[in-house]
């Protein structure tokens, strides 16, 4: 496939995914704008703070160094290796879910169950929607490596907006489940993700011209289930130890992410109720990042991926590739800059207002404009950041990574 090729497959799942994440996420604003003034300051901090950290953690180490690692390359590889590599995750998520499950109830603080119901079944659910999402990651993965456009973002925006109806739905009818509304709309959650890529992959898989339209690696939807009886190697042992680079310096990348919300977990710096507002607060600043950014820089790095070979030196690249990739890179540092530009100017006039309008008094007053304002300004730096992660990890050898993460 030539760069020409992998740029407009690349350029077209950047725009699909950035307008249907449009439309989603204004859905998913109304509804959550809407549950806001049904909860109480402290449920909102112990979920968006707490256990959404549990979750993202658990998730995050188990796959993102498989993910890195997978994606890199050609297309044209024994995919039943990297299949085999990929369902390491659940393994991997099953130990971190119980460890981190652990740390979360014995260790830390725990909410005042008359404030906060039903904590520990939380932590339990989150921990298990945290394994279940990873039995999607070899069909993630798959869909992702062969450019399928919407997939992904419909089925994570469409889970994302079920998720939204039925927390709305169960503050309404059941407000004392407590945290047994939000555990169970994100098990919901997690189970509709991973059910959309196996639908969509058997219905694939199933029909013959679909089959040879995608020239996909796999012809049956076993094929995706791990492979025991190779006589080969069960993992290509190159995947698996670049994996193992992109591993050790996940834990670095998740502490710069999450930042903020390890510090108020382990360190209890805020209450419960002040947790709340501070993550509605960054929520609501970071959704351009996530509907802008975030697509951007996954369909891109898929792009530097496959036209640039990570074990040659920029002077033995293809060249034609090269001038291909060099040019993306500055077209996406320029956009990455405007956007960044205009979210701060405006950002800043009318921070209070958006608060006001999201999440009524509760917000708008005290604090709130003030760290939006400043999450404004950090929004540009995200976006510049974003743009040349992505670069520089789809292009790092692995010996690279290595030196970059000592």
């Amino acid at each position: 496939m030539g760069s020409q090729e992998v740029l407009g497959q690349a350029a077209r799942l950047a725009s699909s995914g950035l307008l249907l994440q449009v439309l989603f996420r204004v859905i998913t604003f109304v509804l959550n704008a809407f549950i806001l003034r049904f909860l109480s300051k402290e449920i909102v901090g112990v979920v968006n703070v707490r256990l959404t950290l549990l979750y993202s953690t658990t998730t995050f180490l188990a796959r993102e160094a498989f993910r890195r690692a997978c994606l890199s390359g050609s297309t044209q590889r024994d995919w039943s290796q990297t299949l085999n590599l990929l369902w390491l995750t659940v393994p991997l998520g099953v130990f971190w879910s119980l460890f981190l499950g652990w740390v979360w109830l014995q260790l830390l603080e725990v909410p005042d169950p008359d404030v906060v119901p039903h904590y520990g079944t939380g932590v339990v659910l989150f921990g298990l929607s945290a394994v279940v999402e990873l039995l999607g990651e070899p069909f993630w993965v798959l869909a992702q490596a062969h450019m399928f456009v919407k997939l992904k973002v419909i089925a994570e925006s469409l889970s994302v907006i079920l998720r939204s109806i039925l927390t709305a739905f169960l503050v309404l009818w059941l407000p004392l489940w407590g945290l047994y509304i939000f555990s169970l709309a994100q098990l919901f959650y997690t189970s509709v993700l991973v059910l959309c890529y196996v639908i969509y992959f058997t219905k694939l898989l199933s029909s013959p011209e679909s089959t040879k339209q995608h020239t996909l690696p796999v012809s049956r939807i076993t094929d995706l289930l791990p492979d025991f009886t190779r006589n080969r190697d069960f993992v290509n042992w190159k995947e698996a130890k670049l994996t193992w680079s992109f591993f050790k310096q996940s834990f670095l990348k998740q502490i710069l992410t999450e930042g903020e919300r390890y510090v108020m977990t382990f360190l209890n710096v805020l209450n419960f109720g002040d947790q709340g507002v501070y993550d509605i607060v960054n929520n609501l600043g970071s959704l351009v990042a996530r509907l802008i950014f975030q697509p951007i820089e996954e369909s891109f790095y898929i792009f530097f991926a496959k036209v640039l070979e990570r074990e040659k030196d920029a002077t033995l690249q293809r060249q034609e590739d090269f001038a291909v990739a060099a040019m993306v890179l500055e077209s996406l540092l320029k956009l990455a800059l405007l956007a960044g530009l205009t979210i701060t100017v405006f950002g800043f006039a009318y921070s209070q207002l958006a608060l006001d309008i999201y999440g009524g008094a509760m917000l708008s007053s005290g604090s709130g404009p003030v760290l939006l304002r400043t999450y404004c300004l950090y929004v540009l730096l995200l976006a510049i950041n974003g743009v040349t992660e992505c670069f520089t990890f789809a292009a790092m050898s692995k010996e690279e990574v290595d030196r970059w993460v000592t």
